[in-house]
């Protein structure tokens, strides 16, 4: 085998055939080669010379040069003796072509140092204490009989840079030990709980899926559902504090896990972060001022009071209507050129009623007016006009509204937290108008559309209004400050004998049918003869005033018809009874500034009356025979003051108070702030587990972005013609750039 190796290999390159491959270079090219090498190995003998008589001159150094006989000198320089390898070894050690393995095999990493150990003994253990601890690259010390080697300084402190990157992006995921993993019927339960909305639509109750989630968590015998908790905690978990504590496992195991997951099925991830400890509130609104409406009054009282504990930023942000709308809605025909100085005005009205300076932004994003409707309607992405630095905490002032014919951003993919308030019966409203029975059914329908996909939490003032989904009923409107002082100022006049209330009764309204003006003609002709010498004083303005005037003149009522004025207006205090037999209302402002300034109220027994009926001040009526009971009954007695509970119940620092609790936003902040102390965020319910109602919703909220794209669909639901983006007006009025700059590709 060898032999035929080597039979098959070529032979060596004879020297004549090297010299002829050499003579096809050029001879210039060659001298030029061969003065480069001579050079080099000129320069490479000399660097040998100059180590070799280093070498020398340093061992001449160590015996000739220092011949002291005091032993101090000579301890001095032992160190510099113990300098290993010399000069030439290392020449030696680098010239070889395998440097790392031959220098490690010789000397080690251990030698591979400087020993300061004969300096340590010159300046002393305690001056080395002192200043003797880095020596070098790297640094000795004994332990246990061998040489330990630590880290170059630089090199520990970028490790554990490193450890503190890493601790910074990785959730450490807790002890598996004091969270176990969740077991078949704790999924099952959890599955149903959120499937209540779909088992809802298909007929089954509640308190029956209460039941299976309870039958299935019984199973699993408590300590399964809560081993987290104590066994005397799980013996008392029933209604919502079981369901809360089914949460918080849930979302402890998710935790453990160390997963962190944000976005779901539908849901945009691109949510804004706190970036100071302040949060922003943004109130959104149908109406303001001047338009002397509630949906204009409320939402700028409950600004200036959440603004006013200075614990959040708050912005209002209200309709801008241009100067043709704005005459058919603002009362004497008051107009506004700007925005600026509609926002003066605004502020001007604020600050005379609540006695301080209200510090929260006014913001306007672009709307129109609908005669048909007699409402406001928003045009475009009203989402736009928040910041998305500031989209932490929305109040949506009518969701429903805002929302019927909204195409843009879902309002809880943009915002942390949406509270939806409900002010008007829209329902009672629709069924007074002809085929009012089929509009309120598909109506009822598109409201719980647009609460369930933009809103997180709603509150209803009243029982009065449809229930939605999400939906609590809470009073959280208060009464203007300016009167209760009203009724302060009745009440100490009355205290020194003076006669507070020298005039019957008065009914304030807007002059539309729908106001409570139907009800009211009804009973005063019902019962004309039994109200012999009863007058009633009318203050309103509106589109119905012509024929309620006219109706109650044909039946020959004593009712005297004025112009509208504000609640607070001097020439209303000496009343003594307010009427109010409307039952198409939610929540009468009307009503409770009445109870306010110390008045009688009159009201029919209905769910829009209820938070007031504890006043005893306030008379409710069933029948129309007893409405005439309480009319008497009020004009012949006198009106009781309010005492200090009554009072603060009708003010808006309760009223904020109640928002605050019954929102969820008390235990947003609370949470937050439980986070901040600690240093961790709170553990909260993870949305990357599967859930049947967010992705209902997110189904509904696509379906409702998809119609309200469709002009078609639009005017057939009686949407305002060009109102899916805002007009060239609109631009001139609020500085807007045109929508086709702003959204240059536009779909559905």
């Amino acid at each position: 085998m060898n032999n035929a190796a080597a039979a098959s290999s070529p032979p060596p390159p004879s020297s004549s055939a090297t010299a002829a491959a050499l003579s096809l270079i050029p001879k210039k090219w060659r001298d030029s080669a061969d003065a480069d090498l001579r050079l080099i190995k000129h320069r490479a003998e000399s660097f040998k010379n100059l180590a070799s008589s280093f070498d020398r001159e340093l061992e001449n150094f160590f015996h000739n040069s220092f011949s002291i006989t005091e032993t101090r000198a000579v301890t001095e320089m032992d160190f510099v003796k113990r300098l290993k390898p010399k000069l030439s070894e290392i020449r030696r050690a680098y010239s070889t072509p395998e440097l790392g393995r031959k220098v490690l095999e010789k000397w080690g990493r251990a030698r591979i140092r400087i020993d300061l150990s004969a300096w340590r003994e010159v300046v002393g253990e305690e001056e080395w204490g002192k200043r003797g601890r880095r020596v070098g690259l790297w640094e000795s010390g004994e332990g246990e009989g061998e040489r330990k080697i630590r880290d170059w300084e630089p090199v520990r402190v970028i490790k554990m840079r490193l450890k503190e990157f890493e601790k910074a992006f990785r959730r450490e995921p807790q002890d598996p030990k004091e969270v176990p993993p969740l077991d078949v019927p704790e999924l099952l339960a959890y599955w149903i709980r959120q499937s209540e909305p779909l088992l809802d639509h298909l007929g089954v109750k509640r308190d029956v899926c209460d039941k299976i989630v309870g039958s299935f968590c019984s199973k699993s015998k408590s300590q399964l559902l809560l081993r987290s908790h104590s066994p005397g905690d799980c013996s008392v978990l029933d209604g919502e504090k079981f369901n809360d504590e089914l949460d918080l496992r849930i979302a402890s195991v998710v935790q453990s896990t160390g997963h962190n997951y944000e976005g779901g099925f539908w849901f945009d991830s691109g949510k804004c972060e706190l970036i100071d400890k302040k949060r922003n509130v943004a109130i959104v609104t149908t109406a303001s001022l001047p338009w002397l409406t509630g949906t204009a009054i409320n939402p700028l009282f409950r600004a200036a009071y959440l603004a006013k504990s200075a614990n959040q930023n708050v912005t209002l942000l209200v309709p801008w209507l241009c100067k043709s709308d704005q005459q058919l809605v603002y009362p004497s025909s008051l107009t506004f050129e700007s925005s600026s100085e509609q926002e003066a005005y605004i502020r001007s009205w604020l600050e005379e009623r609540i006695g301080f300076k209200a510090d929260f932004k006014i913001s306007f994003y672009p709307s129109k007016f609908s005669k048909e409707r007699r409402s406001i309607i928003p045009t475009g992405d009203t989402t736009r006009f928040i910041p998305s630095k500031e989209a932490d905490i929305a109040i949506l002032e009518e969701p429903e509204h805002l929302n019927w014919y909204h195409h843009g951003r879902r309002w809880t993919d943009k915002f942390n937290h949406v509270v939806g308030i409900v002010h008007t019966n829209y329902l009672e409203y629709i069924k007074r108008e002809k085929n009012g029975a089929i509009q309120a059914f598909f109506v009822k329908h598109i409201n719980n559309l647009c609460a369930r996909a933009h809103c997180h939490k709603v509150l209803r003032l009243s029982a009065a209004t449809q229930d939605m989904p999400k939906s609590t009923v809470c009073n959280v409107h208060g009464v203007n400050p300016k009167f209760l002082k009203i009724g302060d100022k009745m009440a100490s006049e009355r205290a020194l004998g003076q006669q507070s209330f020298s005039k019957g009764a008065y009914f304030l309204a807007k002059m539309v049918w729908a106001k409570g003006y139907k009800e009211l003609i009804d009973l005063l002709s019902k019962h004309k003869n039994d109200l012999d010498g009863f007058n009633l004083d009318v203050f309103g303005n509106g589109e119905d005033a012509h024929e309620v005037q006219s109706m109650a003149r044909k039946l020959n009522l004593n009712v005297n018809f004025e112009k509208g004025r504000d609640h607070a207006d001097d020439s209303l205090h000496s009343y003594k009874v307010f009427i109010n037999p409307s039952v198409s209302d939610v929540l009468c402002t009307a009503t409770a500034e009445a109870l306010a300034m110390g008045k009688f109220v009159v009201c029919a027994d209905h769910p829009s009356n209820d938070f007031f009926r504890s006043f005893p001040n306030c008379l409710t009526f069933k029948t129309s025979e007893d409405f005439v009971d309480k009319v008497k009954e009020a004009l012949a007695n006198e009106p009781q003051p309010l005492t200090p509970e009554e009072r603060y119940r009708l003010s808006w620092e309760a009223a904020t108070e109640r928002f605050v609790q019954y929102s969820d936003l008390d235990s947003v902040l609370k949470e937050e702030q439980a986070g901040a102390k600690s240093g961790r965020k709170p553990i909260m319910k993870s949305i990357s587990l599967p859930s049947m109602s967010e992705m209902v919703d997110g189904g509904l909220a696509l379906a409702h972005y998809v119609c309200t794209g469709n002009e078609i669909l639009r005017l057939a639901t009686g949407a305002i013609p060009g109102t899916r983006d805002y007009d060239k007006q609109h631009c001139r009025d609020l500085n807007l750039l045109p929508p086709q700059v702003e959204s240059p590709i536009y779909g559905w």
